[in-house]
């Protein structure tokens, strides 16, 4: 079941109900941004429009809410190659968490069923509000390891390239999802084609379509589908 056949909303609200509505809306722009982004990255804002927008609503629904949330710096905008992106600051996790946690909060899921996705977001930001308590210390901002921005991203997968390719002989043709595999939790499953999307645009990589022999479904999944070029299975260096 999908978030957007949750529910049906009403077109018509009273003001107490519209304060409602928004005040939930809030909670779960942040939480699909919060999962779309893997708590990290800048998204584009047209991925999440379509996360949250439902049943019987427009885009244009949400406008107002947005808005709130760049006022009071839950979200920030920035503009890169003529796209819109949108992130989650600091104040917006903390938001988030308030929303989720506090009793008095006024959140709450719609209807008799919950949308899978959103149900999937909301207990992976459990998992990691768990894991985030059994560390038992303040990391600071952004967490060890995070991958925070596409001038991080792009050096790391260029180390690793070079890793991979003398570690495991591939001579000069790294699979892509093991460069995905190491990089782990750093970086979302969206985010990582984006960027390595982007790397190629820049022409530090090539991103080269066919697979292996022998590859398994996983490895599939853990590369990169292009809309015209089909599947991307290895990465090299344009010469």
């Amino acid at each position: 079941m999908s978030e957007k056949s949750e529910v049906a909303v009403p077109i018509t609200l009273t003001p107490e109900e519209q304060a409602v509505w928004d005040a939930k809306a809030k909670v779960r722009v942040l939480l699909n941004l919060w999962d779309l982004s893997g708590g990290k990255m800048k998204v584009k804002k047209g991925e999440l429009t379509k996360r949250i927008v439902r049943t019987n609503e427009t885009s244009q629904r949400y406008v107002e809410v947005l808005g709130e949330l760049q006022a009071t710096g839950a979200i920030e905008y920035s503009l890169v190659n003529r796209v819109t992106l949108v992130e989650l600051t600091a104040k917006g996790k903390e938001v988030l968490a308030e929303g989720l946690k506090s009793k008095d909060s006024l959140f709450e899921f719609d209807g008799s069923q919950i949308g899978t996705r959103l149900g999937n977001s909301l207990l992976k930001w459990i998992r990691h509000q768990d894991g985030v308590a059994s560390v038992g210390v303040e990391k600071g901002k952004g967490d060890v390891g995070a991958i925070a921005s596409y001038e991080d991203f792009k050096s790391q997968a260029l180390a690793l390239f070079e890793k991979l390719d003398k570690g495991y002989n591939y001579m000069g043709l790294v699979p892509i999802w093991h460069l995905r595999r190491e990089l782990g939790e750093q970086v979302s499953r969206e985010n990582f084609k984006d960027l390595i999307m982007q790397m190629q645009a820049d022409r530090l990589f090539y991103l080269q379509s066919g697979e292996a022999r022998g590859a398994t479904d996983e490895q599939k999944q853990d590369s990169i589908s292009d809309d015209i070029r089909g599947l991307l299975f290895f990465a090299s260096k344009p010469s």
